[in-house]
């Protein structure tokens, strides 16, 4: 008897937590539906900034934006982390085509990528080499290659529906592609724009030349989908085909800029910290609105959401705003280095760097005892169909932070239309739609919500 009594006491307690925990969840949702600000910030950040580069005014000017927004949140404390971070300007507009043969040209849009040189003033017209990637460019060897513009021409795999796999089985090319093409004595790299859709945007990204001597750096550029396949079927029909680009690209010193930081203190675990956040600069072809806008307002709607409810967290919440995850991962590194000179103990991280599109889930880097309970929590978010919650990829930006203790997680929006727009001129405010930025705030509040609620499993 005494048994059953204990277990009908258990059964009402359990009951009344997961009945608290929908009532919280709902106002949550119903606060950023009906009265949100993400999307308003966001549209000052896209439209009124623009394209944020690292070392830009913009990049500035959002800075300066988001800590007036935070401060105006009430939180108990906003603060901005300096940073020093890269300084590379785009220049003129680039300019290329293609030459079947003198004076028959046809135009291609393309972009250089971030942190290329430039080509010489007058540009460069050379023989051009088709591969499909960099083991093909290392068979050919020096004797097949010296003297050539390489184009790197291995598309995303459509057949993938995970976008993200499919980004990442060709963005090598993109990241290494000149350096090895260097090394090979090339002149100068053309890469496929890592976008699934044809279309006539060039999309620019991040490349290195690793300890490639200066003097051997060539310069790279990204050719539209379309403009890359005109350029394929070109060579085939005619290989002795010949491609002029030009780009006025450069490299400055590191400026000073900063991670912004806004923060609501714990009342019972000040010293426990949780993370949500995103990047707040962006390449410069769009106004960065999907990458990483959207994950930058979600960050602070998860703060105001927690102020607007009503809720005292138990553990410290901080949204950051990292600077310079585009080219250099600047802030996420010197974020989790001041951590660990204060000795803080960050319990949980959550990024949105995946666009504003309607959310899925979650991926969570995590042990399996945490993820196991996260699984339990599935069905407090099924009502507004948040389905995936899954072991996986988090973030760049936390990535610093990891330990053997934190769990850390990314938010998983429908990826399908995200690349494209990644990094190229239609990353724009027109692309994202509100209700779906909403959701993927409150998606994120309530995971918040729910491990400072019951904070993590030590390992």
């Amino acid at each position: 008897m005494r048994i059953l009594a204990l277990m009908l006491i258990l059964s009402m307690t359990m009951g009344f937590s997961q009945t608290s925990d929908e009532k919280q969840i709902r106002a949550i949702y119903s606060s950023t539906l009906t009265e949100g600000k993400a999307y308003d910030w966001l549209n000052y950040l896209s439209n009124q900034i623009g394209g944020r580069l690292s070392g830009s005014i913009q990049a500035q000017q959002a800075v300066e934006y988001t800590k007036k927004q935070m401060d105006s949140l009430g939180l108990d404390k906003v603060w901005l982390q300096p940073v020093m971070v890269p300084k590379w300007v785009r220049g003129t507009p680039e300019f290329a085509y293609i030459e079947n043969q003198p004076g028959m040209t046809n135009n291609v849009p393309i972009c250089a990528l971030g942190g290329s040189v430039a080509t010489p003033g007058v540009g460069i017209k050379a023989d051009i080499i088709e591969v499909k990637g960099i083991e093909e460019l290392k068979e050919l060897g020096r004797s097949r290659v010296a003297g050539k513009i390489v184009f790197f021409n291995r598309p995303m795999d459509p057949t993938l529906i995970r976008t993200f796999e499919a980004y990442s089985g060709c963005v090598d090319q993109r990241y290494s592609g000149a350096e090895e093409a260097g090394k090979l004595g090339a002149v100068g790299v053309i890469v496929r724009s890592m976008n699934l859709r044809l279309d006539d945007y060039p999309h620019t990204g991040s490349m290195s030349y690793g300890d490639l001597p200066v003097d051997k750096r060539i310069p790279a550029a990204a050719i539209s989908t379309k403009g890359a396949d005109l350029l394929s079927t070109t060579i085939q029909l005619n290989p002795k085909v010949k491609f002029f680009f030009r780009q006025s690209c450069k490299q400055y010193n590191d400026v000073e800029s900063f991670n912004v930081i806004g923060e609501i203190t714990g009342s019972t675990y000040p010293n426990e910290i949780m993370v949500v956040g995103g990047h707040l600069d962006s390449w410069d072809l769009g106004d960065g609105s999907h990458d990483d806008g959207a994950g930058v307002v979600q960050s602070m709607e998860v703060l105001r959401l927690m102020k607007v409810n009503g809720y005292k967290p138990q553990r410290t919440i901080r949204a950051v705003l990292f600077m310079n995850e585009e080219n250099g991962l600047r802030g996420g590194n010197k974020y989790a280095e001041v951590a660990k000179s204060k000795k803080e103990k960050h319990i949980f991280a959550l990024e949105s760097d995946s666009g504003g599109f309607t959310p899925r889930g979650f991926s969570f880097d995590s042990s399996d005892a945490n993820l196991e309970r996260v699984m339990k929590w599935k069905s407090l978010f099924d009502p507004y169909l948040v389905h995936v919650f899954e072991k996986g990829y988090s973030g760049a930006d936390i990535g610093p932070l990891k330990d053997q203790q934190i769990v850390m997680a990314g938010l998983v929006p429908d990826s399908q239309r995200y690349f494209d727009h990644h990094h190229a001129q239609n990353d724009t405010f027109e692309h994202v739609n509100k209700r779906e930025l909403e959701l993927g705030a409150a998606a994120m509040a309530s995971l918040v919500y729910l491990f400072d609620k019951y904070g993590i499993i030590p390992n």
